[in-house]
């Protein structure tokens, strides 16, 4: 198409600040939207300005509060969690940071987990403790101490996964989202390993995602999401943008494209994932194989009633220790040794990798890692491939 230009009368090096407007034809429009890579917005005048920021009338002034290109992932994201609104954020981490900071204040009691994050036990034990927000943390299968601690403390928040990391314990969320609304505690689920389109129709406050993993699926861009009705995301807002965690247009516009191939990259890894729970199950030097989709999965059928599918990660015990842990990372081929879970390529963890380095012995226990836990993040390479290389690592890690 031809755009005609209007040369105006200015030095070239003022044009070169104020280059020349493109505005594309009502009826033409991109098929991908474009990134919107600017901090700032304007209006025509000051008076729309000021009635923009009076909440007045729509628009966008300043990217760190609001950014179209964001805005476009925030409400696909909320769609597809069955909430009405989102905000972004630069990492998972910032978003489950956010959403506590802004959640909590002085005096108030968090419910937390030993099976949760490291950063967001650390961030409910220490950085909220310093400002006086008290904790308890439980065991997620412990349903006698969670109904205790609800019905003797006030509570403001409990803040939990499913399932959990990395040995995929299944919450019952029916039960924890009855007894917190019971006693007044608002829910708070890190739904990332469960992934956009699962639990949506159960009673959770607050659903909190890392888009580094399946979002992006691609391991090369950070974000995390925060998702909840209309209500708790307006009383949120002003915290989370005076934090500062707000998301990069570029980083949306790729977490935005990862998303387009979402559900078949969710639901191949699904399908390796199961492949390769089998095979496990089956191999002499495996002791124990989580995984939900499995019928031996001590929670499989409250997994069935929860969840469409059941994850890409696997976790297993080998009959021996670290030792044996640390000879099949190193054997495996097609398993990286790497952080992080849920893009195209397959990760591995062994023991000394899986962290609650901090757990006293009792939460040691409950955690259920130990010297031989090894933790598999299953990607998109052919799965036979990647059960052969299993196969054979698993020989190198027990050659005499």
């Amino acid at each position: 198409m031809r755009v005609s230009i209007i040369v105006h009368h200015m030095k070239k090096n003022t044009r070169v600040i104020h280059p020349p407007g493109v505005v594309l034809p009502a009826d033409n429009r991109p098929l991908v939207a474009p990134i919107y890579q600017s901090v700032k917005f304007t209006f025509d005048d000051s008076l729309q300005t000021e009635s923009f920021l009076r909440g007045e009338r729509a628009g966008f002034f300043y990217s760190r509060t609001s950014n179209p290109t964001l805005r476009q992932l925030e409400l696909l994201l909320a769609e597809l969690q069955g909430r009405e609104d989102c905000l972004l954020t630069g990492s998972g981490v910032a978003a489950v940071a956010a959403c506590l900071l802004s959640s909590c204040r002085q005096g108030d009691h968090i419910l937390a987990f030993v099976e949760s994050y490291g950063p967001t036990r650390y961030l409910v034990q220490h950085l909220l403790g310093r400002y006086g927000v008290t904790h308890t943390l439980l065991s997620i299968e412990d349903r006698a101490g969670i109904e205790r601690v609800l019905a003797g403390t006030p509570t403001r928040l409990v803040i939990f996964e499913s399932p959990t990391n990395p040995v995929t314990k299944i919450a019952d969320i029916g039960h924890l989202t009855a007894h917190a609304r019971q006693h007044g505690a608002m829910t708070v689920l890190d739904n990332t390993l469960a992934g956009f389109h699962n639990h949506g129709g159960c009673a959770v406050d607050i659903f909190l995602h890392s888009l580094t993993k399946y979002a992006s699926g691609h391991g090369d861009v950070m974000g995390g999401a925060i998702i909840a009705n209309g209500p708790i995301i307006s009383r949120m807002r002003k915290d989370v943008v005076s934090l500062g965690p707000t998301l990069d247009p570029h980083a949306a516009f790729l977490i935005q494209r990862g998303m387009r191939t979402y559900f078949l990259r969710y639901e191949r890894q699904c399908a390796n994932a199961l492949a390769i729970a089998e095979f496990l199950v089956r191999h002499p030097r495996v002791t124990r194989v989580f995984y939900p989709g499995l019928a031996s999965h001590p929670q499989h059928l409250l997994a069935t009633q929860q969840m469409r599918d059941f994850g890409a990660m696997v976790t297993f015990e080998l009959a021996g220790g670290a030792a044996e842990c640390d000879r099949l990372a190193d054997a495996l081929r097609y398993f990286a040794i790497s952080a992080s879970l849920g893009s195209v390529e397959s990760l591995v963890l062994p023991s000394r990798l899986l962290g609650g380095k901090e757990f006293t012995r009792e939460q040691r226990t409950a955690s259920l890692i130990d010297e031989g836990t090894v933790r598999l993040s299953v990607g998109l390479e052919d799965v036979g491939d990647l059960i052969e290389d299993l196969r054979q690592a698993l020989d190198k890690a027990f050659a005499p």
